[in-house]
């Protein structure tokens, strides 16, 4: 797995040893950044069911000032912060350990991001990333983007006041954009 382009471009993440982790393959997250180019550049990010850190990674390369990635897996956070060693960040993100919904919604009331990137594991309880969608909608800045990565098998129940833009089918992902 490596970062496909930008400041860090081709430097190589670790994996997790451990199975539980699908990290976002690295065509997926070549497709989803070829869509938000115009969008990364001075984006506040949130990278949800972070993993790897591999996304967030990708948003910090090409231009985003800030991402906060958000992984229960106490283990997977660590594997986050290795990851963001190895590519030389020092400054300009944090990591929570914790639910994504329970994090979003006891962020700070003024906490707004520009873009939010959710992957939950493709098994999980569909009511608990309709949760997360909902409390990721109060924490959306103004014009701000959230894409689901999903199975595409399983259509996700969209909570108001989020609307579906598109969905991008890659394999067995889609990638489904929403805005409020």
């Amino acid at each position: 797995m490596r970062v496909i382009a930008g400041r860090f471009k081709g430097r190589r993440l670790k994996t997790p040893t451990w199975a539980g982790i699908r990290p976002t393959s690295d065509k997926l997250r070549e497709t989803l950044f070829n869509i938000l180019a115009p969008r990364i550049a001075g984006a506040r990010v949130l990278d949800g069911f972070a993993g790897t850190g591999a996304v967030g990674i990708e948003a910090l390369s090409r231009g985003a000032p800030h991402v906060t990635f958000v992984e229960r897996d106490r283990r997977a956070a660590a594997l986050i912060a290795e990851n963001l060693a190895l590519c030389g960040v020092e400054e300009g993100y944090t990591i929570e350990c914790g639910d994504v919904a329970s994090v979003l919604r006891r962020a700070r009331a003024d906490a707004a991001f520009d873009l939010i990137l959710l992957d939950p594991p493709y098994d999980a309880d569909p009511d608990t990333v309709t949760r997360t969608l909902a409390a990721a909608a109060d924490r959306m800045a103004a014009g701000a983007l959230l894409v689901l990565e999903r199975p595409r098998r399983r259509e996700p129940v969209v909570p108001p006041p989020l609307a579906r833009l598109r969905d991008v089918v890659s394999g067995d992902s889609t990638l489904t954009f929403l805005t409020r």
